[in-house]
């Protein structure tokens, strides 16, 4: 379960922009402090309440970055979304919804580039 917030500074990053595609965790994924940063895979469920019964967008799969700590007891679930998040897995009027989530890890390859007269070349240099 999570719903959306407002961010304003956060926990991670304080006042540096961080996107809209983020959320905050819960106190069991905080560990102090140490999931700032990381990826989450969020997909809508289903419905926790009555108000909206079918709540998932056609979309209901989101990519967000950690950037925030919701403490209790204000945090109903394990995440809580941005806006602009939960509005693209579920209809922002559910407040909730379930969810299934999973961290997962951006790799980057960087490649060394080295001009040769007449050409280019990976390799080193």
């Amino acid at each position: 379960m999570f719903g959306y917030i407002v961010i304003t500074a956060s926990a991670c990053y304080g006042y540096q922009d961080q996107g809209v595609m983020i959320a905050a965790a819960n106190q069991d994924l905080w560990q102090g402090g140490a999931i700032c940063g990381k990826y989450f895979q969020v997909t809508c469920t289903g419905a926790l309440n009555q108000g909206v019964p079918h709540p998932c967008t056609s979309t209901p799969t989101v990519n967000v970055m950690i950037t925030d700590f919701c403490p209790p007891p204000g945090c109903k679930g394990s995440l809580d979304l941005s806006h602009e998040a939960f509005s693209t897995i579920a209809d922002p009027r559910a407040g909730g919804v379930k969810i299934s989530y999973q961290q997962y890890t951006i790799q980057y390859v960087f490649f060394k580039f080295c001009f040769y007269t007449f050409y280019w070349r990976l390799a080193e240099c």
